[in-house]
């Protein structure tokens, strides 16, 4: 058994409106489903991924304003890596971040491959990495006065970077239990170990990268950081067999939550990194039509009932600032 990919990745912003115009203006990409985090509904749950919302492709927030920021640190999500075809795409985006004021830095390359780092306004670290022209089998959005081409568009996600204090407390669980394949050990320019994991047969999308740290204070979670990373299964049975396999292993895994838009059960490897499996199913447009994704509230079934509430106790999303 293995995980068929990074399904999304779930972060946390303070400013939601400016996080909507990055995601979207400034990394093109789309909108496609504002809601609410259905445990606080409250807050704001966006949802940024290709035309068709497909899986491998949604960056998700939970928009926190109250929360503080980000701390670094180990035993923690320390880097989402976006892919993009070809090292013209990466001087592409080099270029539009220099024109943009978006925080980068120079091109570089680790495991024979070009990579860009970059942040987002709150200091969400992020990475675009050169699929080599691997095959992408979502669509590229264009829409909504996206300016950038589609042999220069992010196409899904290439992977995620995880940090621990001491390896030897998680390879137990990402090779043993998960089925994760040691693809490599690497040595980066900080003189740190990185083990990079693979699954599904690897490549774009199907990549875990952990890097031990020792030295490290423990991170804690704050706007600009990650709260969970998601990985793919294709249907409800196959969600089972995980979760039994999770708790054959003596994890504590949740029971099954129905999202509406994909099921999940949630466990954590470590203190500080959690994990989600989720369905590919439903999908983003269970709910709305394709070509209006993401432009009006959408709640669950379960929550509807609740939506004068709901709308009440949610502040307008202004799409006015700059990216």
């Amino acid at each position: 058994m293995q995980f068929h990919g990074v399904h999304h990745v779930t972060a946390v912003t303070g400013h939601v409106s400016d996080n909507a115009v990055f995601y979207t203006r400034t990394l093109g990409l789309r909108l496609v489903k504002k809601t609410v985090n259905q445990d606080d509904v409250s807050a704001y749950h966006m949802f940024y991924a290709d035309k068709l919302g497909s899986p491998g492709t949604d960056m998700t927030f939970f928009d926190w304003p109250q929360t503080g920021s980000d701390r670094r640190g180990t035993d923690s999500v320390v880097t989402t890596m976006f892919r993009v075809n070809g090292r013209a795409a990466l001087e592409y985006w080099a270029a539009r971040f220099a024109a943009l004021g978006v925080t980068h830095q120079p091109i570089s390359r680790f495991d024979g491959r070009d990579i860009l780092r970059f942040e987002d306004a709150e200091g969400q670290r992020l990475m675009l990495v050169d699929d080599q022209g691997a095959p992408f089998h979502g669509e590229v959005w264009d829409g909504d006065g996206v300016d950038i081409s589609g042999e220069q568009a992010i196409r899904g996600f290439y992977g995620v970077v995880l940090s621990t204090p001491r390896l030897s407390s998680l390879v137990p669980i990402l090779s043993e239990v998960l089925g994760f394949d040691e693809k490599t050990r690497l040595t980066n320019d900080a003189g740190e170990t990185v083990v990079i994991y693979t699954m599904d047969g690897g490549g774009p999308g199907n990549e875990v990268h952990v890097i031990e740290q020792p030295g490290e204070r423990l991170a804690m979670l704050g706007a600009g950081g990650v709260h969970h990373v998601a990985f793919r299964v294709t249907d409800g049975d196959e969600q089972a067999r995980w979760r039994q396999r999770l708790m054959n292993a003596g994890l504590g895994v949740s029971p099954l939550i129905d999202r509406f838009y994909f099921q999940s059960i949630y466990f954590r490897i470590s203190n500080g990194i959690l994990f989600e499996v989720a369905t590919d199913g439903p999908g983003f447009a269970s709910d709305e039509p394709l070509e209006s994704l993401g432009e009006s509230l959408a709640l669950p079934p379960f929550l509807e009932p609740y939506r004068d509430q709901i709308e009440a106790g949610l502040k307008p999303i202004e799409m006015n600032s700059a990216g």
